[in-house]
């Protein structure tokens, strides 16, 4: 791949960092999933390009599986929990919101310092998106671990998986049955996730996890 293909292609993964960083960035829970919806339509449209770059019609499944599920069915979803749950509010944060962008610029100076020595002999655009990627998925477990909403919780992982779908793509597409397998455990995890967010909002009247840790030890 050169010239034009190869530019289209680092930008889409380069849009998928930065979307990320959105991502971390966003305070309100609606403005949280529509951005993740951005993530994940910028992840389809990064598998349909080298899909028909490499001519690996394989990948255009894996793209709609992403547009289908990923930026349509999920977003909606979560919208509706946000909206039964009654949770129309600011996202709460274990650290600041500065101190959390600053540790995602070094994951993603990491990632990149990290993966291009190990990924040498291989192709440069496979070396560089996945280089990418691995920024995608550190940065969505950054989200995990400095997030106390269980929905934004669940937004960082969304967004894991979308970096690992993006590494899988840059390495030259995985098996379908493989891809298949992921797109169906990513659903389950989903639906497992929103029963488990009705359960904690029915039990503690809140969906922050920080209740958990103040419940444990107690009983009914």
């Amino acid at each position: 791949m050169h010239g034009l293909a190869f530019d289209i292609s680092h930008m889409l993964a380069g849009l998928l960092v930065l979307v990320s960083l959105a991502m971390l960035y966003q305070d309100r829970l609606f403005a949280l999933i529509n951005v993740l919806a951005l993530h994940a339509l910028l992840l389809a449209a990064s598998v349909a390009w080298q899909a028909w770059v490499h001519d690996a019609p394989q990948l255009y499944i894996t793209a709609a599986i992403a547009l289908a599920f990923k930026a349509i069915a999920i977003p909606m979803a979560l919208r509706r929990m946000v909206f039964r749950l009654g949770i129309h509010r600011q996202i709460e944060t274990v650290v600041g919101t500065g101190l959390t962008m600053l540790a995602a610029i070094v994951l993603i100076a990491l990632s990149i310092k990290v993966m291009l020595p190990v990924t040498a002999g291989v192709d440069p655009v496979a070396r560089e998106d996945i280089a990418l990627a691995l920024s995608v998925v550190l940065i969505g477990l950054l989200m995990m671990v400095t997030r106390r909403n269980a929905v934004s919780q669940v937004a960082g992982f969304m967004s894991l998986d979308n970096g690992i779908v993006l590494a899988a793509t840059g390495a030259q597409g995985m098996p379908l049955v493989v891809e298949l397998s992921v797109a169906f455990s990513v659903l389950v995890a989903f639906i497992v996730i929103g029963i488990f967010l009705f359960r904690i909002r029915e039990r503690f009247d809140t969906v922050d996890v920080q209740a958990l840790d103040a419940y444990r030890g107690e009983r009914e």
